[in-house]
This record gives C-alpha cells, sequence and structure tokens, in this order.
C-alpha cells in the first residue's frame, strides 16, 4: 500500500507522521475540559465536535462516546466499532472527499495545542521483555554466563506499576528521593536519586476487558494502539530495594507516554516475525502469525540549553514477547484486563552499540559515559536534561508515526524538616 492522498495537503508530506494511512488518536484541551481529535498531517479533527453535530455517530441511537474527553468509553465499544469510525473518517479526510469543504472548520492545527492524556489508564503493567537489555543488565550485575534469569526464555517477566503516574509527553519529571545505599555506605541514606534514567519502550493500550484466560490472538483483538513509552527508572533506589520482590518506588516517579495511540489497524502492513527462540514457548504463548512490528525508533537528549544528541537507534521487531504474548500471559491467573489498561514492552535495544534502550546500557552502569555534541558527558541524567522518543514505520512514500514523547528532568523538591532529622 502506497500514501493515501488527503485533501488536508500536510497529510500528503512524506516525512509527516500522520498520513490518512495512521489516523492516530489523541485527546486536547478546550478551555477547562478536552476534546477528542484525530491527527491528519500538522492539523487536528475536532472528533468531539463532528459528534456533538451529528456529523459522526459512533453507533446509531447510542449515547455520545467523545464528549468525555477521552478515548476511554469509545475503545469499550469494541473493534467493529472502531473500524466502522476508521473507515467512516478514511473516507472523510481523502482526496476529493464532497464534505471537504465543510470539514475544514473542524480542523485545529497542532501547534500551540495543548495535548492531555488520551485515555482513562486504568492499571500500568511493565514488563522485561527485551532480550538484548535483559542479557546486558544481566551481564552487568551478574556476569555473562547468569546473564537471564532461568525463566527469561520461557515467561513474559513483568511488574505491576502505578497508573497514577502515567503522564502526557511534555510533562516534567521532578527527581525522585529515595533511600539509596552505595557500596561505601554501611546504612542506606536518604537522597535524592543520582543515577535517573529514561528507558525506550512501545505500550499496548488495552481496549477491551477480559474475564478468564484469553489466547494470544484473542489479546492481539483485545488491543487499540500503541503509544511510545518512557518508563523513567531510579537505578540508584532500585539496587538497594528490587531484593526479593523487584522494582518499587524505583519506578514509580513518571511513565511518559505519547500523545497520540496509533491504532493497531495502521500498523497492520508493518507486522513482522518473532526472533529465533532457544526455547520452544508453551503452547498458550505461540504466536498464530506475526505479532512484531518494524518500527524504527530513536532517543534524544538534550542538555539544557544546548544541542540534541541521537544517543540511540533501534526497532521494536528486536522485542522477544509481543504484546499480544504479555497481554495473554496476564490473564493467565484469572487477572481481569480493563479498557484502558496499559501494558509497557520493556526496555527495546538493539544489538550493536548505538542501539541501546537506556543510559544504564549506553554508559555500561556509568562506566563509559557518553559524549553529547555539545561536549558534555553523560552517565545518567542531569536536572534540565530533556529526553525525546520518536518512532515510525515506514511505508512506500509514507510513513506512520507517533510524533514525540518527551519529558524533561526537575530538581528534586525540597525535603520537609522531619524527612531529615
Amino acid at each position: 500500500m502506497g500514501l493515501m492522498r488527503s485533501w488536508v495537503e500536510s497529510a500528503n508530506s512524506t516525512g509527516t507522521d500522520f498520513p490518512l494511512n495512521n489516523l492516530p488518536c489523541g485527546a486536547f484541551a478546550v478551555g477547562a475540559g478536552a476534546h477528542c481529535g484525530v491527527a491528519i498531517g500538522a492539523m487536528i479533527l475536532d472528533v468531539t465536535r463532528l459528534e456533538a453535530d451529528g456529523r459522526i455517530e459512533v453507533e446509531p441511537g447510542a449515547p455520545a462516546v467523545f464528549s468525555g474527553g477521552d478515548w476511554t468509553a469509545f475503545m469499550a465499544r469494541g473493534p467493529a466499532v472502531w473500524a466502522r469510525l476508521r473507515a467512516a473518517l478514511t473516507e472523510m479526510l481523502a482526496e476529493g472527499a464532497p464534505e471537504a469543504e465543510t470539514l475544514d472548520a473542524y480542523l485545529v492545527p497542532q501547534a500551540g495545542v495543548r495535548m492531555v492524556l488520551p485515555f482513562t489508564v486504568a492499571e500500568f503493567t511493565d514488563f522485561y521483555a527485551g532480550k538484548h537489555h535483559a542479557t546486558n543488565v544481566g551481564t552487568m550485575f551478574r556476569g555473562a554466563e547468569n546473564a537471564l534469569p532461568a525463566n527469561w526464555l520461557s515467561i513474559p517477566i513483568g511488574y505491576n506499576g502505578r497508573a497514577s503516574s502515567v503522564m502526557v509527553s511534555g510533562t516534567g519529571v521532578t527527581r525522585p528521593h529515595g533511600q539509596l545505599k552505595g557500596p561505601e555506605d554501611t546504612l542506606p541514606r536518604f537522597a535524592p536519586s543520582a543515577r535517573f534514567d529514561f528507558e525506550l519502550e512501545l505500550g499496548a493500550v488495552v481496549g477491551q476487558p477480559s474475564c478468564g484466560m484469553v489466547s494470544v490472538a484473542e489479546a492481539d483483538e483485545m488491543i487499540f494502539g500503541y503509544v511510545l513509552l518512557n518508563d523513567w527508572s531510579a537505578r540508584d533506589i532500585q539496587a538497594w530495594e528490587y531484593q526479593p520482590l523487584g522494582p518499587f518506588q524505583s519506578k514509580a516517579t513518571a511513565t511518559s507516554i505519547s500523545p497520540w495511540i496509533v491504532p493497531k489497524a495502521a500498523l497492520e502492513p508493518f507486522r513482522v516475525g518473532a526472533p529465533e527462540r532457544e526455547r520452544a514457548l508453551l503452547p498458550y504463548l505461540r504466536e498464530p502469525g506475526p505479532m512484531l512490528y518494524d518500527i524504527a525508533l530513536e532517543v534524544g537528549l538534550v542538555p539544557e540549553g544546548g544541542a540534541e544528541t541521537v544517543i540511540a537507534r533501534t526497532n521494536y521487531r528486536e522485542m522477544y514477547y509481543s504484546s499480544a504474548q504479555q497481554l495473554a500471559h496476564h490473564t493467565t491467573s484469572g487477572c481481569p484486563m480493563r479498557v484502558g489498561d496499559l501494558m509497557g514492552s520493556g526496555t527495546i535495544s538493539g544489538s550493536e552499540a548505538g542501539a541501546l534502550g537506556s543510559l544504564l546500557e549506553l554508559s555500561w552502569g556509568g562506566q563509559t559515559p557518553l559524549t553529547l555534541e555539545t561536549g558534555e558527558t553523560r552517565s545518567f541524567l542531569l536536572d534540565g536534561d530533556t529526553v525525546i522518543l520518536r518512532g515510525a514505520a515506514q511505508g512506500d512514500g509514507y510513513r506512520v508515526g507517533f510524533g514525540v514523547c518527551t519529558g524533561t528532568i526537575l530538581p528534586a523538591g525540597d525535603l520537609p524538616g522531619w524527612a531529615t532529622e
């Protein structure tokens, strides 16, 4: 499939993330509230206004779903409704559409608009499903021979995170305080994290609930779409707290997501197969077909007042377990999934030195600091640093992109007196 042309001229550029082939779903501030919108080129089509004016109807006779200002109620309607709206919007925005002149009034320039969370996050689960990342981290802490835990090749490892700390791109991230204990410390101390890090991930947005166990194929149908995701990580807090139950406060500071949910339907042309497996998966985790996507990803780091350095380039196809496999595994205990559940893929790293999705790996635990375009070096993030995630799948003369996911590190706040006495 090539570029699908639109009467919105900016959507026909080969460089835009948002051609007619994409139609990602977002939400933007309007007064004290928010409206749902679909990105098309440099513009946003105001779907909330279209519904209010009777220009679109999600289901005949059904209550409005976009008046709440996010996509949660719409996602709950299911895949058939998702497909119908996508088809209707594609027809309305296509080159030569008779509605073009009247629909122009429903377009809002993206420039200057404040984006908000595009859905209500029900729960957040983060996985550890990238083999290169898991091997690198394991090698640092356990040595190459014991890099991967014994269960890693059989099970998508994950932990339950905090939905309350999921934030939209552009929101500042305050450096966390926590208990720290370095090799030179006899006892732990309470201080701001000095080894604060990003994690390059893709987030799957669950659009349908489950009751009981679901197959990988069923799980795939439950996924509404994908976002870029940065699961900020305090490596020094984690080093002291993680045994025996894993990450807790070290991962609770913030999780940033891109403001646009790229629909799973837009990514269908870019499906790719699983990597070679050293160990056969149990039947319930086996793929019915290609479950990963060919999505090029990159990370930029911008020091305060300085120029950006692209510090990593990798691809989502490097993952060992897909989001559908992660979701299927999540349901095996009987855990009910909800509309609006968010699942982080785990850090996406490649096999090359420049394809690593965290500073922990890029600086090899701080032993080999990176040199930026400004001449500064980084082992971990400093206050004022901005991290930018980008991602796009490249088609024939078009790209399906996510926009950007950004966050700037703010200084740790002052502690109340009783916390230091």
